[in-house]
């Protein structure tokens, strides 16, 4: 009686069996354990102990987000660097060529980034941006 299929639908159930129960444990944790909140005083939004001044978030700019885009591209390009860096006087011709190319590439992107104005933070409101047009 052991059929092919016995381990993939053995996986399958197992594979629904264990979100379900969380959920089901999470579910009575919450509704035992948790207490009851009433009032408006805790059902208030809490941040930090400061009342909310405003009902809603208030906007940013889009360059703050293009800014942030940015510094996290330059920051982790730091974690590929850091092996050349560390094997730098063991590189042979081609390892030290590639890691050059990397080095222009960011060159390439960080002088893109600076002739669109994205790095200019008292330039215009709306810097020289066009995505498809590049």
């Amino acid at each position: 009686m052991n059929h092919p299929y016995l381990p993939v639908l053995l996986f399958f159930g197992v594979a629904l069996a264990v979100p379900v129960a969380s959920l089901t444990l999470a579910r009575v944790w919450m509704r035992f354990f948790t207490p009851i909140k009433r009032g408006a005083e805790k059902n208030a939004l809490y941040e930090c102990g400061v009342n909310p001044l405003a009902e809603r978030q208030t906007r940013f700019h889009s360059q703050y987000y293009l800014f942030g885009l940015l510094f996290l591209l330059f920051d982790v390009e730091t974690v590929f660097l850091l092996p050349f860096a560390v094997a730098f006087l063991k590189l042979s011709v081609g390892a030290f060529l590639v890691a050059m190319l990397f080095l222009l590439l960011l060159a390439e992107g960080l002088v893109w980034a600076w002739s669109k104005g994205l790095l200019n933070w008292r330039g215009p409101a709306n810097p020289n941006l066009t995505i498809c047009g590049d």
